[in-house]
């Protein structure tokens, strides 16, 4: 190093916007150079993200850019990595950054996340960096106070090592199973699903760790829909009049019934036939003289506590709902909320905040005091203090986080709200409402319970009320504007019965029922299923608990939906958001079902994840999963090889075919 040479930081970000962010919120006032920024304390530059990628394998040997089954499965020991072209330039630009002899420390200030992890490594590997410190900045907001935190807390490097070897094996994963899977299954079917299709060459079949696992969801999901026999069920009901006010009840078999597990019942309270359903209404009258008596009547309180915060996957399931947005277009709108230091880090998977951003969030409430719709409720919340005992509520966790906290509004920036677009600004109403939501009191139910028994079987009334809406009033949605099921004079009138009384009954009546088929996906709850490994559970509080890794990552289902809608495997309506198959997406199902069967267990897909985490947190080693990972792919790769399902899979799609009608090609649902 020369002598007197004035030493300077060097700042690498992933956009240029951020690293404007950073030489504001560190006041560096720079000059703009080409493709970086420069002060006299420091340098700033970008990555537009991804600079460095993996190399195809014709890159490893020419021959190789020939599909052939004899060259499967491709499992390189050292992998070839090489610059983009389209950013060969910026590139350059950093490498040569990188390696100036007058920056002594590097700050690696892209996303805080495994990818951008990743991101960064695979400059600094390409560009062969030695001789300089190394720190990493991790940030949950923009801010200028945040940026300075971070900047100020910044670690070694190398304390994120498993972090970096987790997201290099992700990447192997995803190019191992991609390479050899869709070519050994397009060597062995693309002109099975060519000459189908009627398209005189042969199909790519396109598979990957994750989208197939999704593809398979859904198709699985149709077929259920499309064999679904609708069961006709019938219940009684019993209408009673106290005080003249009308009852009505439902019949559910219990022990002691004379129905108790029936054969003639669907489930527990409707029978099958309706002949049965009359005999048994004709048996109970003629044995009771239509009287019941009063088994129990009571009125107790229930609590309704307001939601867990905002993650992405349920940021998305939210605007799928309300905004009919698209997983991609919700992410892409609360990144661009992060980046106007709106909302906090939106990659997420936690729906907690840390002790630590517990202590301070007066702050977080106080900037919200300033926001026009809400104003009221964030300026009430300081003034009663309900956010003091916080830290000790189930909103806060730090066991539930992993990278970052949850998704909550910063309270600065206010003005940049002006040029975000009016979905992007009812985005942001939403997350400021489910946040101020965790400061407020319970909504409150009274929930009214009559049981009586004719002839000796049991019929039940419930009925809840909405006594207090507490957070409901802010939270909106359907909950708080519906109408309450029961009367005061019905309550009054329930609550009036003791036990043992005996009234008249009105009559009784058949109320017919049909069972409905499971739901198509839209791309919220879809979204949903992912992170719950496939399973679509629509209670919060019980996602809450069994939610482990999931299929994918809070940065990465998203672009998942949007690969297999660009490849024509799966249809979104814009307008409803449903999510169906193609002809050709089914097609791909039946070749992956027939040949690599495990690629569809959304379990198997999500312990592939849990993996890769247990990487990040050192409890497995990179050699460890990457003996494994090498063994699968492998394994699935000869034995398709082995395969010959050609015969059997032709009238596979001629059944399937049935469901569509061929327009434009692309096999689109009728």
């Amino acid at each position: 190093m020369k002598a007197g040479l004035r030493l300077k930081s060097l700042f690498i970000t992933e956009k240029p916007s951020v690293a404007r962010e950073f030489a504001n919120a560190l006041d560096l006032k720079p000059s703009s150079r080409d493709g970086y920024l420069e002060s006299e304390k420091a340098v700033i530059t970008w990555c537009v993200g991804h600079l460095v990628t993996m190399s195809y394998p014709d890159k490893y040997d020419p021959s190789l850019k020939r599909w052939d089954l004899e060259t499967l499965p491709f499992l390189p020991e050292d992998y070839k990595y090489e610059i983009i072209p389209g950013v060969k330039k910026q590139y350059d630009i950093v490498c040569s950054l990188l390696n100036r002899e007058d920056i002594d420390t590097i700050y690696v200030c892209t996303d805080s996340g495994r990818e951008g992890e990743y991101i960064y490594r695979l400059v600094d590997q390409e560009a062969h960096v030695t001789g300089k410190q190394k720190k990493r900045v991790w940030i949950d907001s923009q801010t200028k106070e945040e940026v300075l935190r971070g900047v100020r807390e910044a670690k070694d490097l190398s304390e994120y090592d498993n972090l970096a070897s987790a997201a290099y094996l992700r990447a192997k994963e995803d190019y191992l199973m991609g390479i050899n899977f869709s070519r050994v299954l397009t060597l062995k079917y693309g002109w099975t699903l060519g000459n189908f299709m009627k398209q005189k060459r042969s199909v790519v079949v396109a598979v990957g760790r994750v989208m197939t696992c999704v593809l398979g969801m859904i198709v699985k999901r149709e077929r259920e829909i499309r064999s679904f026999v609708p069961i006709p069920f019938y219940k009684v009901l019993s209408h009673i009049t106290p005080q003249g006010v009308k009852i009505e009840s439902e019949w559910k078999e219990v022990k002691g019934s004379r129905y108790f597990e029936s054969k003639k019942l669907y489930k527990d309270n409707g029978f099958l036939k309706k002949e049965d359903a009359e005999a048994f209404i004709k048996e109970i009258e003629e044995a009771s003289g239509m009287e019941t008596i009063v088994e129990a009547s009571s009125k107790r309180q229930e609590k309704k506590n307001p939601p867990l915060l905002y993650n992405l996957a349920e940021l998305q399931n939210q605007c799928s709902k309300m905004f009919k947005l698209s997983p991609d277009e919700t992410l892409k709108i609360v990144q661009e909320l992060y980046e106007k230091k709106l909302v906090t880090y939106p990659r997420t998977d936690a729906r907690v905040l840390s002790s630590a951003v517990s202590k301070e969030i007066y702050k977080n409430l106080s900037g919200l005091k300033n926001y026009g719709i809400l104003s009221e409720t964030a300026a009430e919340i300081l003034d009663k203090k309900s956010y003091t005992g916080l830290a000790k509520t189930r909103y806060v966790d730090d066991k539930k986080i992993t990278d970052h906290y949850a998704i909550i509004p910063t309270g600065q920036a206010l003005n940049n709200l002006k040029s975000v677009s009016q979905t992007g600004q009812k985005v942001y109403e939403v997350i400021v409402r489910r946040f101020l939501c965790i400061f407020l009191p319970p909504a409150v139910y009274s929930k009214i319970k009559l049981v009586t028994k004719t002839a000796g079987e049991t019929f039940t009334a419930n009925f809840k009320l909405l006594v207090d809406p507490g957070y409901l009033l802010v939270a909106g949605g359907k909950e708080a504007k519906k109408q309450d099921s029961v009367s005061k004079e019905q309550t009054d009138a329930i609550l009036s019965l003791k036990k043992g009384m005996k009234l008249p009954i009105k009559k009784h009546l058949i109320k017919d029922g049909t069972t409905t088929p499971p739901k198509r996906y839209n791309s919220g709850s879809l979204i949903l299923a992912m992170e719950n490994a496939g399973q679509l559970i629509e209670d919060e509080d019980l996602r809450a608990q069994i939610r482990g890794s999931g299929i994918g990552t809070s940065a990465t289902r998203a672009e998942i939906v949007k690969k297999l809608i660009n490849n024509q495997y799966i249809a979104l309506n814009k307008k409803t958001q449903t999510v169906t198959p193609t002809l050709m997406g089914e097609m791909i199902f039946d070749v992956v079902r027939g040949s690599i069967h495990s690629l569809l267990n959304p379990e198997l897909t999500a312990s592939w994840e849990k993996g890769l985490t247990y990487v990040a947190e050192g409890t497995v080693s990179e050699e460890e999963y990457m003996k494994k990972l090498n063994h699968f792919v492998a394994k699935h790769t000869d034995a398709v090889k082995r395969t010959n399902h050609q015969y059997i899979l032709r009238r596979m799609f001629d059944e399937t075919a049935k469901y569509y009608v061929n327009k434009k090609g692309k096999g689109e649902k009728e």
